[in-house]
């Protein structure tokens, strides 16, 4: 993972960009991974762990009817908590994971199910559900994986269309 993350933190400094994180289910295992390449604090904003669901609300501006309706795993969650750690840290990029890593459901929605939210600059949401199979700790690392290949998609295809 350390090799993407480096891939990521230079996609970004290419594009004069920052990215910051909100994690749920993953407890910082996604910023730990930007901050680990030498150099991370040239596009690594910071990071929320909302692992309680009142911080979605409180620190992420998740709505709490959205909450209350859908509960914590929801892809319209994580695109809230995207939306939300981009603007609390003036990032360019949000990206967030809300899901359930077990060992018991959640919500009602069964262990393995994660969803990925992106947003970017202009407010474009990108999204990623999966299902995941495995034990905990495979859980929170495939996800850990999945989201920073989605950024790594995202950034990938936006140097394309800038450099024409």
């Amino acid at each position: 993972m350390m090799g993407t993350a480096a891939q990521i933190l230079s996609l970004l400094v290419r594009q004069g960009a920052t990215v910051s994180v909100a994690e749920s289910l993953t407890g910082g295992l996604i910023g730990a991974t930007l901050t680990g390449p030498m150099g991370a604090s040239a596009a690594f904003r910071g990071g929320v762990i909302a692992y309680a669901t009142e911080l979605k609300s409180s620190l992420l501006d998740v709505p709490c009817d959205l909450l209350d309706k859908e509960g914590a795993v929801h892809p319209d969650v994580a695109e809230a908590m995207a939306g939300g750690v981009r603007d609390l840290t003036k990032s360019d990029y949000g990206l967030a994971v809300t899901g359930v890593a077990g060992p018991d459901p959640q919500d009602g929605k069964p262990v393995g199910t994660v969803h990925i939210a992106l947003c970017g600059p202009d407010g474009r949401v990108w999204h990623r559900d999966v299902r995941l199979n495995g034990d905990r700790d495979a859980i929170r690392k495939t996800t850990c994986t999945e989201a920073l290949d989605l950024l790594r998609g995202v950034l990938e295809a936006n140097l394309g269309e800038h450099s024409g």
